[in-house]
């Protein structure tokens, strides 16, 4: 690895700390912060919970056009960074207003949050794709590309965790400095994670340098999007992948505060639980690379499956007790950490396949899949989550003395056994389709070379 690609390795990665942060306090707490600070009742909840879902289902579907919008970018800064600086800035302020105390209710509340959150959606859509595409213009050997993704998913985990881990206590404290105002307390948290989000990118910004070894190439059209999307049949099968994966990673991670304060009663041992999470999956993303080098990518993703499959079983029937919750947790994100790296690894494989077999690279429509099925799975996990505090009586719960058992298990199903299944049937739809290789992707990158399409 010369310098240029320690450099590029290093200051891409951090990036993704504010970003992580960024998101995981929007994508996780959001839907906490409603019911459980700004108190909505179970019509009010029904009515954001379903504007929230809609939404982020209707956005996903912008991202291909985002790609196509950064793809015919021409500027002297490239055209990732521009998009990057912009996304990361107009985020922030709709981040703000989403945890803002504004002086509105019912339907006006609503609407205010739906086009602050709308706007929030669209252009961290636009920040992710310009960010994550940056990583297959790097490199395209397959080692570096593990070795700078497990960096930045490392640094992701970090920004993640950070929340995860200091969400409850940080805001506690506030409000207890605030004289108890638990809203002033979200929302001075929302701008300093926002502030660190762009803090972080700007690292990124200015400390990446791209190789650039790829030949120019005409603008895009939207005609030639829907060709690039589904004329690329290995992006098919990995988004169908990812999407299963995500639905069910992000079901069961939405659900962690109120798994902790309803079934088992103490909301404070939720950080403990976290804190643990967060040093096994950092510990398995630094062995990422050197494991990968000894077996294959399909052997690992095997494994991964394996251990996700142990900890959900370990989770749903283990007692209320954190030993074993711990042990289940260890496995569930050890695996989850392995396949989330293996899917970034085999999404940006999709580039070169494509610039292969259609003749054309579009790096940021290939990584418009990315947001696209992140804002899918947050959908359906919103849906899960929302419909489930509601069946389950949660919603109008004040501990977990007043959650039936029948009300317990519609949430541990809902938490556990249904996620599970689709990470299942993902991995299946993977061996069944996926046909990228060590062996084939080393292939193409030969006929790239020798066609001229890579320098």
């Amino acid at each position: 690895m010369t310098k240029l690609d320690k450099r590029n390795k290093y200051c891409f990665g951090l990036g993704t700390i504010g970003r992580d942060m960024f998101y995981s306090m929007e994508s996780m707490y959001l839907l906490f912060f409603l019911t459980e600070i700004k108190n909505l009742d179970d019509q009010m909840l029904a009515m954001v919970g379903g504007v929230l879902t809609a939404l982020r289902i209707f956005d996903a579907f912008n991202d291909p056009i985002t790609g196509v919008i950064i793809d015919n970018t021409h500027t002297r800064w490239g055209k990732f960074k521009p998009w990057m600086l912009i996304g990361a800035l107009v985020s922030s302020v709709c981040m703000l207003l989403m945890f803002a105390d504004l002086p509105l209710t019912g339907g006006a509340y609503v609407a205010i949050f739906a086009i602050s959150y709308i706007l929030w959606d669209i252009f961290y859509g636009v920040n992710d794709i310009a960010y994550w595409t940056q990583l297959p213009a790097l490199s395209v050997d397959q080692r570096q590309r593990e070795s700078m993704g497990s960096f930045a998913r490392i640094c992701a985990n970090v920004g993640l965790y950070a929340v995860v881990v200091g969400i409850l206590p940080v805001t506690g404290a506030l409000t207890n400095a605030f004289g108890g105002n638990g809203q002033k307390a979200w929302f001075v948290l929302a701008v300093v994670v926002s502030a660190i989000m762009i803090g972080f990118q700007l690292i990124t910004v200015f400390g990446v340098k791209e190789t650039r070894t790829f030949k120019d190439e005409e603008n895009t059209s939207l005609r030639d999007m829907v060709k690039v999307l589904f004329g690329n049949d290995q992006l098919m099968w990995t988004t169908v992948s990812m999407a299963l994966f995500m639905v069910g990673y992000c079901t069961t991670t939405s659900f962690g505060t109120y798994y902790f304060k309803y079934a088992y009663g103490d909301e404070n041992m939720y950080s403990v639980f976290a804190g643990v999470l967060g040093v096994s999956q950092l510990a398995a993303l630094v062995v990422f690379p050197k494991i990968s080098a000894r077996i294959s990518r399909r052997k690992l993703y095997s494994v991964a499956t394996a251990l996700v499959i142990a900890g959900y079983v370990v989770f749903f029937f283990t007692p209320m007790n954190m030993i074993p919750i711990a042990v289940a947790g260890v496995l569930l994100f050890i695996g989850q950490a392995f396949i989330q790296t293996l899917m970034l690894m085999f999404l940006a494989d999709t580039v070169e396949y494509g610039q292969w077999k259609l003749g054309k690279r579009n790096d940021s429509i290939t990584f418009s899949i990315q947001p696209l099925i992140n804002k899918l799975g947050a959908a359906v996990a919103t849906g899960v989550v929302t419909l489930t505090l509601i069946v389950s009586g949660i919603n109008s719960a004040e501990s977990a003395a007043d959650v039936t058992a029948q009300g317990l298990l519609t949430m541990k199903v809902a938490m556990m056994a249904l996620p599970l299944l689709a990470i299942v049937v993902g991995y299946i739809v993977y061996l069944k389709k996926y046909r990228i290789d060590e062996e084939m992707y080393q292939d193409i990158i030969g006929h790239l070379k020798e066609r001229g399409d890579i320098k």
